[in-house]
């Protein structure tokens, strides 16, 4: 991806360099949709390192498989809410990309936590016919 911050962001959000860029450069999401935009981006960018440190420790797979041949095409985020304490959060979406010139959506409903002033994602249930 283009290093040119002034481009829309890879999540859909018009101002690149206000979105996901420094929350991909190391700047604490403000947001459980914060954190998921960023981490959608980084899947874009086969960003794995930020997937894996984003991912909370009780549930982050040991690694992270990035298909070459899936363009993702883009994010829409239906819902998004925090708790009363702002120590947890969900976020449902839906994430549209190809595969060998076949389209495929994602819809998930994801839950994520704060800990030490950071969101992190946990886990999220798959959402069919939506």
């Amino acid at each position: 991806m283009s290093a040119d911050l002034t481009t829309t962001c890879w999540c859909g959000n018009p101002d690149r360099a206000g979105c996901c860029a420094p929350v991909l450069a190391g700047r604490p999401a403000a947001t459980p949709e914060a954190l998921m935009r960023a981490r959608y981006s980084a899947y874009v960018t086969a960003d794995t390192g930020f997937l894996l440190a984003s991912w909370h420790p009780r549930t982050r797979p040991p690694h992270v498989h990035i298909n070459p041949a899936q363009r993702w095409l883009g994010l829409k985020v239906r819902a998004a809410a925090v708790d009363a304490g702002n120590s947890a959060g969900t976020v449902e979406f839906v994430a549209r990309f190809k595969i060998d010139g076949r389209g495929h959506r994602l819809h998930e409903h994801s839950r994520f936590v704060r800990e030490n002033g950071r969101w992190l994602y946990v886990d999220g249930d798959l959402i069919e016919g939506r």
